[in-house]
């Protein structure tokens, strides 16, 4: 039943890319490309949690995983801020 959960988390972690990655190719802007990568990330870690959970190791890996995404959202927002404001 976890193994089903966490696919179903997955795979909405990968849809909010998607639709980042939508957003991105609309806009141009870096924040929904970085939102993109983040999400994707967070979707890569639900798989590893899955595969690590049969091996019942070190979790250490999707620890870091799911800091990497954490690191990126923050340098997605840094960024947003430290950037002047587009002309309208």
């Amino acid at each position: 039943m976890t193994a089903f959960v966490l696919g179903a988390t997955a795979m909405g972690c990968v849809v909010v890319a998607l639709f980042f990655a939508h957003f991105w190719r609309d806009t141009g802007d870096r924040f929904f490309a970085l939102f993109a990568l983040a999400f994707l990330t967070f979707g890569v870690n639900r798989f590893v949690i899955v595969v690590l959970d049969e091996r019942e190791g070190d979790d250490s890996l999707a620890y870091a995983i799911r800091l990497l995404a954490f690191v990126i959202i923050i340098v997605a927002v840094v960024d947003k801020n430290r950037r002047p404001a587009a002309p309208s």
